[in-house]
């Protein structure tokens, strides 16, 4: 019997990153998958990541789209690394203007970038082009981080008609960071790629201010917590929502094994 496919798109990995809880429960579920599930990983290269250490490399067949992000085109490089300690392929997600700078979504004197939303949508566009790319059909598409929060809404509206993502179950685990506050109403228009208007982002829309997580649960198909301080929102998000939805633990190696039951439990619900 072949294995599940899973389309894993992370904000941070362990060992490429260790920014928060989000790298080490990255890192632990695809170890307690392996035997039952098929994974592609995808996350951005930001520039805290050492190429040479991690031994990334660029894929030329998948390198050389244009993302267009407000109406500029920004050249998107895939780069890529084998996970130590597992039979898994790491793909990163580069662009010089976005991904360069030393730091990830803020500078050292803890201020917000002001680009990113545009960060945002480019990585997310850029993740369904180069899922596009692979020719390959996901079963669960598992989003951790709100860098991945458009990524319910593309697959739900923008890419709608393409076969690639039609199957998939939509995953989004929500942690306790909230870049949110720092993003504008501009987003809604920023964020309208293809045929979308802003008027179909307005789910990410909360009064005047924008609701990052809020958006991405009210596009997918089931909502996890990354975190025990996680697990009040997601549990009203869920209810709120009639959404599937796993709580977390206290312990990493917990959160991820109930990640994998959930996948398991999610998939025979739409077998049945």
């Amino acid at each position: 019997m072949s294995r599940k496919k899973v389309l894993f798109v992370t904000q941070e990995l362990n060992p490429y990153t260790e920014i928060s809880i989000i790298s080490d429960i990255a890192r632990r579920i695809p170890h307690f998958a392996a035997n039952d599930y098929e994974f592609r990983i995808l996350m951005p290269k930001f520039g805290i990541i050492n190429e040479r250490r991690h031994r990334l490399h660029e894929v030329v067949r998948l390198s050389g789209m244009n993302i267009i992000v407000d109406d500029e085109d920004y050249p998107l490089i895939i780069k890529v690394a084998s996970l130590p300690g597992a039979r898994l392929q790491v793909y990163f997600l580069d662009n010089e203007e976005f991904f360069k700078r030393k730091s990830v979504f803020e500078d050292d004197d803890k201020v917000t970038f002001t680009d990113n939303q545009e960060r945002f949508v480019f990585f997310c566009k850029g993740v369904m082009e180069t899922v596009k790319k692979f020719g390959w059909s996901p079963d669960i598409v598992h989003l951790h981080g709100q860098i991945t929060s458009l990524i319910p809404l593309y697959m739900k509206k923008a890419y709608r008609n393409d076969p690639v993502f039609s199957n998939a179950k939509i995953i989004y685990t929500m942690y306790d960071q909230d870049l949110s506050p720092s993003f504008d109403l501009k987003f809604l228009n920023l964020a309208a790629i293809n045929d979308l208007e802003s008027e179909d982002l307005v789910d990410f829309r909360e009064g005047d201010m924008i609701n990052l997580n809020l958006g991405a649960i009210k596009n997918a198909d089931a909502i996890i917590a990354g975190s025990e301080s996680a697990n009040d929102l997601v549990i009203q998000y869920g209810q709120e929502n009639n959404l599937p939805f796993q709580t977390s633990s206290s312990e990493v190696d917990e959160t991820a094994q109930l990640s994998v039951n959930f996948y398991n439990t999610l998939l025979e619900d739409q077998e049945k």
